[in-house]
């Protein structure tokens, strides 16, 4: 959430942020309405409980008339607290569900508009010409089959659709990228983490994710669990309600986890193979920093993303997202896409995102700098979503005859191996 003070200080702001986003202005207005009822009430109750006080101390003192005349205003009175105590609780109640609304404020370099409005900062690496080559490239499931690497009709018959198997080569495949991913996360001073699938309401909600993206995540209903669509929720919950000296920070993680997502909205959108499905693992990288430090953090994410393609040796390029598309929680946010061959475009494979102070004041997640206690800010930045990486590495590697060369980097994770080699049928 954002901080109430810079709401009252500059509203015109909120609202150009919201504007940008396509999200509701209106509710700019309708939270500093609540926010002025709750703080009027509040006021109104403190006037009148401190009146109670004072009276509360002249009835022992009285006697006769005076005592009954006393005893009568101090019963409107404790009835009159009581009516501004509920007051002030239900304007309480409105502004923080209002304000759990708000979406947070846009960075003001972010490229204004939807889903399409992006701006590109970079294209790294070379694409291949496959016609020079001689040959037309194989599809990343037409590929990962020859292989005997991904099988989606038997996860389609155990689970339905858009779940998969990952098998032989592609199940080594698999534990070679997150070993390796692993590898240069921690070499680059972060903690690794195997973190829980299943959360609580709080920490789902204090991440962002039961707002725009409510719908996309799986919710059980009986234990009133939420399955995650990333390990950021848990990371930037693991430190929910404390607070931490700020010479222990930058805090950064490397969680591996499975996600969940439920795809709502994807009908008909990458039905094909594994690239858009409901269950996959992901190493992802999370840090906590002091706000001023956001921005270089935010820079910072990108480059180990970039290295981590890089090191993949695919084509990529890096955009700055549009305001539309940043998600709720995001004031800015940059995703690096993978070149795919047989698509003839790039496609998101990795995206790291600066959520200022918007998830910590959720969380209750606050720096101790000296005698200030304060929010922090925190990031998160995906480092290996598998599948997509996959499907990135068979298309780009893909030789005539089928095989598909390995990745230097991933070589010493799968046994040496420089080839994955068709499968005899």
């Amino acid at each position: 959430m954002i901080d109430l003070r810079l709401l009252r200080e500059d509203p015109d702001r909120v609202r150009a942020s919201q504007r940008a986003r396509g999200e509701d202005v209106e509710l700019v207005d309708a939270l500093l309405s609540a926010d002025e009822r709750r703080r009027s009430s509040g006021v109104r109750f403190d006037e009148l409980r401190s009146e109670q006080k004072s009276l509360g101390k002249l009835i022992p003192k009285a006697s006769g008339d005076e005592k009954q005349e006393l005893l009568k205003k101090a019963g409107e009175l404790a009835a009159a607290v009581k009516a501004a105590d509920a007051e002030r609780d239900q304007a309480a109640a409105e502004t923080q569900e209002l304000l759990l609304k708000l979406g947070n404020l846009v960075h003001p370099d972010v490229p204004v508009g939807g889903e399409e409005d992006f701006r590109v900062l970079e294209e790294l690496g070379t694409i291949r010409d496959f016609t020079a080559e001689g040959f037309e490239p194989k599809d990343h499931l037409e590929l990962g089959t020859t292989l005997g690497a991904i099988d989606v009709e038997r996860g389609a018959k155990v689970s339905g659709s858009r779940f998969y198997f990952l098998t032989g080569v592609g199940a080594l495949l698999e534990l070679a990228l997150v070993n390796a991913a692993i590898a240069q996360a921690t070499a680059a001073g972060f903690t690794p983490m195997l973190t829980p699938a299943l959360v609580r309401p709080q920490s789902m909600a204090g991440t962002g994710f039961l707002g725009q993206a409510a719908q996309d995540v799986y919710h059980l209903d009986d234990d009133d669990l939420y399955l995650v669509g990333t390990s950021e929720v848990p990371l930037a919950a693991y430190h929910m309600d404390e607070i931490i000296d700020a010479d222990r920070l930058p805090l950064r993680y490397a969680g591996f986890s499975p996600c969940f997502r439920r795809e709502a909205g994807s009908h008909g959108k990458d039905t094909r193979g594994i690239f858009r499905v409901h269950q996959f693992d992901k190493v992802e990288m999370f840090s906590y920093v002091a706000p001023e430090d956001s921005e270089a953090e935010h820079q910072r994410l990108l480059e180990w993303e970039k290295q981590w393609l890089t090191s993949l040796e695919l084509p990529f390029r890096v955009i700055d997202v549009a305001t539309g598309d940043l998600g709720s929680s995001a004031a800015r946010k940059f995703d690096c896409e993978a070149w795919i061959p047989t698509q003839g475009k790039y496609r998101e494979l990795t995206s790291t995102s600066d959520c200022t102070e918007f998830q910590s004041r959720r969380l209750s997640i606050r720096v101790r700098d000296g005698k200030q206690i304060r929010p922090l800010a925190t990031l998160n930045g995906t480092l290996c979503a598998v599948p997509r990486t996959i499907v990135a590495i068979l298309e780009n590697h893909q030789q005539a005859d089928g095989s598909v060369r390995v990745p230097e980097v991933l070589r010493p994770y799968l046994g040496g191996r420089e080839i994955l080699e068709p499968v005899a049928k």
